[in-house]
């Protein structure tokens, strides 16, 4: 028997960055063994174990066979001849498939510290790629959100997904796999990217392979069907940007995405209320998390301009969020809103320095000489900078 440190551990060991949870894999080990060594099974079919005191994960090295559609789709096999290698081969991305020796089942301290890297792990960290590990990769559509995910989170430091990769999870997304999970598993994978520090990469990401369309349509026809929604959806990725800087949590980045479905008009706000209720539902989205996108959407305005809020509609406001019995909600819906504000401004100061900018001296008269240059530069980006905000100012 064998034992081995993998996955996420061995990553962000790598990374430097605080690791989470540990995995291990037991290579040349049967049920049995395991049962007697004092370790409590996971599921019957599933060669999974708990450590007895630490409740950390021992799988027995297994291999994987596709026989229908979807993520669970796969028939398992595990045995004491299935090797390291064949284990890790089955894994998505070559990040996530490397090794380290442990001493044994009772002692997680490494033999070496050496890393087995079978499938260039070690090269794509050195590169900050993300790439499948092998043409299996397109046997799993749940890996499609995974690899967003995992882009998600380490596109801050530099990562990228590999071309070949992105054509797989564009080819998986075309084949219509997708439609083949489950609600639950596609929240997982979404909250859980909504709470990386980027979240906005992951939407992004299922956006530009077409991902969106076939996991959630209303959202993607939000983004897409109006000439307004470009510039609302700009507004969404930059609010999503800024909620790792203000410590937003999952709820909070939640009501951020759901203003996707928001309309300038207030006449229009119950239909958009039934929308984002009725996404939730369709989604499995927690109850708790679509109420607090139901207040925020609802009470966007008064909490923009609450320093002009009349004593009638504070009482409302007040009522309509039970802020009587919970006050903590007003703290958490205002840091939406500032951050929802600061997006805005954001936007529109990095339009405004895009256009500044696009101006220089070849914008003037050639014919100009002296001040009469800098003078007519200014203006000129005056000009620009008022036909940006469309008001004479």
């Amino acid at each position: 028997m064998k034992v081995y440190l993998v996955g996420g551990a061995v990553r962000d060991q790598l990374l430097g960055r605080p690791i989470k949870d540990k995995d291990f894999v037991v290579v040349g080990s049967c049920v049995d063994e395991m049962l007697a060594a004092g370790f409590h099974q996971v599921g019957a079919d599933f060669p999974v174990f708990l450590h007895p005191k630490t409740k950390e994960e021992f799988a027995l090295a297994r291999t994987e066979r596709k026989l229908g559609h979807g993520y669970q789709g796969f028939q398992v096999f595990a045995s004491p001849e299935v090797t390291l290698q064949d284990d890790l081969a089955r894994r998505d991305l070559t990040v996530n498939a490397m090794a380290i020796e442990v001493t044994s089942l009772s002692d997680s301290s490494p033999v070496d510290n050496q890393v087995i890297d079978y499938y260039g792990g070690l090269e794509d960290i050195k590169n900050k790629t993300l790439r499948h590990v092998s043409s299996a990769f397109s046997e799993d559509p749940l890996r499609v959100l995974r690899t967003a995910r995992f882009y998600s989170r380490y596109s801050p430091l530099g990562f990228s997904i590999a071309e070949e990769t992105l054509a797989l999870m564009t080819s998986l997304v075309n084949s219509g796999e997708l439609a083949h999970l489950s609600c639950e598993r596609i929240w997982q994978e979404s909250s859980r990217a909504l709470m990386q520090e980027a979240p906005q990469v992951y939407w992004q990401s299922l956006d530009e392979i077409g991902a969106l369309q076939a996991l959630y349509p209303k959202l993607d026809d939000a983004w897409h069907q109006h000439k307004s929604s470009h510039q609302l959806r700009l507004q969404v990725f930059a609010s999503l940007e800024l909620a790792q800087s203000f410590q937003l949590n999952l709820q909070q980045r939640w009501a951020l995405l759901m203003t996707s479905f928001n309309s300038s008009s207030t006449t229009e706000l119950e239909n958009t209320l039934t929308t984002i209720r009725t996404f939730g539902n369709e989604n499995k989205v927690p109850k708790n998390i679509t109420q607090f996108a139901l207040w925020f959407v609802t009470h966007e305005q008064t909490l923009a301009n609450f320093d002009a809020i009349h004593a009638s509609r504070l009482a409302d406001f007040i009522q309509s969020v039970s802020l009587d019995k919970h006050p903590e909600r007003f703290i958490e819906l205002m840091k939406v809103a500032q951050t929802w504000q600061l997006a805005s401004q954001q936007i529109k100061m990095s339009q405004a320095i895009d256009n500044y900018n696009s101006i220089t001296i070849k914008d003037i008269d050639p014919n100009l000489q002296g001040a009469d240059i800098g003078i007519a530069i200014k203006q000129a980006r005056i000009d620009k900078i008022k036909a940006q905000l469309g008001a004479d100012v």
